[in-house]
This record gives C-alpha cells, sequence and structure tokens, in this order.
C-alpha cells in the first residue's frame, strides 16, 4: 500500500507528499472536518478560503460566530461549524494554541468523535492509529468479503483495519486507503485491475467485489412539511438567524413556520400580512428526514414598525451566505416572480 501511495497519492492542498514530515495539524483537523459526509472537490475552495481567513488556530478561535457560519455556507451539516469553533477556542485557551498528539487526549475536544482523533493522531502527528472511513469500510469488507452488514459490521471492520495498519508511517497509510476507496476500490465497477490489493482480495478472488460492504436495507424517510416566508420591503427581504442549536443552527435563513407531517400553511409567519401560498415546491433531503417546503410572499409598507430580523438588499442575497436549503427557496421565488 504505501508503495502504492509513493506514486499514486493524490495532491491535496492540506496533504505533504508522501514521506515527508507531516502537515501542520490545524490543516489536517480543518480539513477533516469538512470531509466528513462531502466529497474532496466542494471541500477546497472553502479550506483555501478557511486558511487564508484564518490560518490558525489563534485566528478561528478568535473569529466572529456569524462570520464563520458564513463561511461554512454550503457544505451542509452546520454543527461542523459550531464543533470547529468550539474546538479551535479550546485549543487556544487551554493548549497554548497546539492540538494534542495523544487520540485519547483529542477524543476530549469538541466535534472530535473515533474517526477525527485517528485521523489527525495519523496524519498529522505519526501515531499509531486504525483509521476507518467510508472508503476505508469498502476497501476492508472487500479485502475480507465481510458479509455481516453495515451498520453492525462497524466494529468488525475497525478490528480488521487494525490488523493490517502497520506501525511504519501510519499517516501514509491511513491516506493511502482513503485513496485506494475513492480512486480504485470505488462504490461501482471498482478497478480491481489496478488494485495493489487485488491478490490478497477475497471479494475479487470470488468474483463479488460489488457485493461489498453487504449493507442492512435503509427505512424510508419521513416526510416533513413547511413553508419559507419571503417579505419584502423596500427591496429588501426579511431574513433572521436560526436558534444556536439544533439544524442549521447560527446560520442566516428566510424565516419558517414549523415542519410537520402536514402542510402548516402560514402558520408561523413572521408577522400579520397579506400572504399569498405561492405555487412552488422546495425539496431538501436531511440525515433522518425529507423536508417539501412551500413559499409564501408579502410586502410590507414603509411605514410598518420595527420587525425582528434584518432586511437584506434582494439584489445582495448571494452575500448572505445563506444555507443551501434556503438558497433552494431563493431560487423558487425567482422562478415565480
Amino acid at each position: 500500500m504505501l508503495d502504492w501511495y509513493d506514486a499514486h497519492a493524490r495532491v491535496l492542498p492540506w496533504r505533504a507528499a508522501p514521506g515527508l514530515p507531516p502537515p501542520d495539524p490545524y490543516r489536517v483537523w480543518l480539513s477533516e472536518v469538512m470531509l466528513q459526509q462531502t466529497q474532496v472537490a466542494a471541500v477546497i475552495p472553502y479550506f483555501e478560503t478557511f486558511t487564508t481567513r484564518w490560518p490558525d488556530f489563534a485566528a478561528l478561535a478568535a473569529a466572529d460566530d456569524a462570520d464563520v457560519m458564513s463561511a461554512w455556507a454550503g457544505l451542509g451539516y452546520y454543527a461542523r461549524a459550531r464543533n470547529l469553533l468550539a474546538a479551535a477556542r479550546v485549543v487556544a485557551s487551554a493548549h497554548g494554541g497546539r492540538l494534542p498528539r495523544d487520540e485519547a487526549a483529542l477524543r476530549t475536544l469538541p466535534g472530535f468523535g473515533a474517526y477525527t482523533a485517528a485521523a489527525v493522531a495519523a496524519i498529522a502527528f505519526g501515531q499509531r492509529a486504525v483509521v476507518v472511513d467510508g472508503n476505508v469500510e469498502r476497501v476492508v469488507a472487500r479485502l475480507f468479503a465481510l458479509a455481516e452488514p453495515l451498520p453492525g459490521a462497524r466494529a468488525k471492520l475497525r478490528y480488521l483495519a487494525d490488523s493490517i495498519t502497520p506501525d511504519a508511517r501510519p499517516g501514509d497509510f491511513a491516506q493511502a486507503m482513503m485513496d485506494l476507496g475513492a480512486t480504485i476500490c470505488t462504490p461501482r465497477s471498482p478497478k480491481c485491475l489496478l488494485c495493489p490489493l487485488a491478490n490478497q482480495c477475497d471479494a475479487r478472488r470470488a468474483g463479488t467485489p460489488d457485493a461489498y460492504p453487504v449493507k442492512a436495507k435503509k427505512a424510508a424517510r419521513p416526510v416533513r412539511h413547511g413553508t419559507f416566508f419571503w417579505l419584502e420591503r423596500e427591496g429588501a427581504v426579511l431574513l433572521v438567524r436560526r436558534p444556536p442549536c439544533g439544524l442549521l443552527g447560527g446560520m442566516r435563513a428566510l424565516p419558517t413556520g414549523p415542519w410537520e407531517a402536514v402542510p402548516p400553511g402560514i402558520d408561523g409567519a413572521p408577522v400579520a400580512a397579506d400572504w399569498t401560498l405561492r405555487n412552488a415546491t422546495i425539496r431538501h433531503v436531511f440525515t433522518h428526514f425529507e423536508l417539501h417546503g412551500t413559499l409564501a410572499t408579502a410586502t410590507l409598507g414603509r411605514h410598518i414598525g420595527a420587525v425582528e430580523g434584518e432586511w437584506w438588499p434582494i439584489e445582495r442575497l448571494g452575500e448572505a451566505g445563506l444555507p443551501r436549503l434556503f438558497a433552494k427557496a431563493v431560487e423558487a421565488m425567482e422562478s415565480v416572480a
């Protein structure tokens, strides 16, 4: 695997070249958080923006929460950004601006689960750690033809990954396994003829690599319904801050009503107004449910009193840092305007 990685490692802005000293731990940590459930191509521009604007733990720890959340907009899974800030502040205040080197100590920081702690320990500090992401799960499941379905098989997969993790160059080995899963041992049509582990792979030997990893049948996502409120006044639209905890916490957003099993109409409107329900549907998939939204619009006159939120110029909505869900609502408004 290490020989293959030396020849075929992906060039990524947060990595050191194979065999060279580990990269800056801050950059490793930031990239690992951004890469959770997000593709490399989507992460690279966000990573470059963050590291230019906030190049180290001290700079990120001192950042305004709203600025960081706005810069994160579009990456999704916004709890990651809140944990990013919390961890940076703990590192700056309690660890002298440096990440702990030990995997167990890393686990005490906000947002550091088993995977992130292991990845940072191995890649940033050269510690032997068992690093298992989705790509590594697939490689190991095929290598050993593990018939037990996910997610129940994860403990066994970690045990098997541990059995092949070397003491030498653990960070490079972890990244080699990730690269193999991303480029060769892909979910569909794996390129077995190019794989450095082909001769050791039980799934290839059986002629069924596509059958692994075995996954338990997923339950259908429940559907919820909600209303997005587009309230205009003098060329501006009302935006609010979502509560700091929960879905899309701390992000700018259009006001919404409750998200329920049946369409709520104009329940939860930000002000009493002459609301019009538009013929527009906004669909967005979260991890545990699918949201179907509709759009309600109204216009306020110049002399209406104070309304909680901020009036954002409509022509500058692209600068508001709206999460993708609310960007879809803006697109729906443009389609019915």
